[in-house]
């Protein structure tokens, strides 16, 4: 079974490359990019964003994006006076795409940037080359130059950063997410993960996107179905080389999207 799934996957990334191919060379026509300068924080930090405007009916990709989205790559390594990068992505939204639901964004999106400074007090040129996917009928593989001076005196807050930080999913707690229990066992030559989560509905039809701290295992999308306030989460997992693997509990993450709201829940105990 195992080889079957990993068949599926070599399959499905060969159609994408075909779809990717036949449509490269109309980026320009598609999307604009830049980085927003921002602010430096009392902590030291330098609050940026990475600004990316889709033309209406294309789409873009999450961390976590789906069996047929491609998540994005930064390479930050052309910068000056850069210690680290974090991305603090806002809330996604589930995307239908060829029968298949994906996890991205549409229209414009603002993905926030924590930026540290190796030295502090000095100003930082974040300068780096950035990989994503943007699809509608077809795919497009994309690559592009981003650099901008991040001046150390720069306090004033920019209030499209501070909006796209403010649309996070909310925390557990901030939710009044319960009891998180899972359940681990082996199938299909990887291993099926069951969580039961004592929540509120978030909305609607509720999504689960379930992501591990091990970039070599696969997570199948997830399936969510709620009875009262518990949410239950079913998925399995194999290694992309058909390895054994253990599961870090504390690294499994689960996205809850729901019309309302989502919730970030980090962490899923035995159950």
């Amino acid at each position: 079974m195992i080889r079957t799934v990993l068949c599926s996957l070599a399959c499905l990334a060969t159609a994408l490359a075909a779809t990717f191919a036949h449509a490269a060379g109309s980026v320009e026509d598609v999307l604009e990019a830049r980085l927003l300068p921002g602010w430096r924080m009392a902590d030291g930090t330098h609050m940026a964003a990475l600004e990316i405007t889709l033309d209406p009916g294309w789409k873009t990709y999450w961390r976590a994006p789906g069996d047929l989205g491609i998540p994005p790559q930064f390479d930050w390594s052309g910068s000056r006076n850069l210690a680290g990068v974090e991305i603090v992505w806002p809330t996604p939204e589930p995307i239908l795409q060829a029968g298949t639901t994906t996890i991205g964004y549409d229209g414009r999106v603002i993905l926030p940037l924590r930026v540290l400074p190796r030295r502090a007090g000095r100003d930082v040129r974040l300068d780096g080359l950035l990989d994503l996917g943007v699809c509608r009928d077809v795919c497009i593989p994309v690559q592009l130059r981003l650099d901008a001076d991040l001046p150390r005196t720069t306090e004033k807050r920019d209030p499209r950063i501070a909006a796209a930080l403010a649309d996070q999913p909310y925390s557990a707690s901030e939710a009044r997410v319960g009891a998180v229990r899972c359940t681990l066992a082996p199938a299909d030559g990887g291993l099926r993960l069951h969580a039961e989560i004592a929540m509120p509905s978030s909305g609607g039809r509720e999504f689960a996107v379930v992501e591990t701290d091990n970039p070599a295992v696969w997570v199948a999308p997830a399936k969510a179905a709620r009875k009262g306030d518990t949410l239950t989460v079913n998925t399995r997992m194999v290694h992309a080389e058909g390895r054994s693997f253990a599961v870090n509990r504390k690294g499994l993450r689960i996205t809850v999207l729901g019309t309302s709201y989502a919730v970030d829940i980090q962490g899923c105990p035995a159950g």
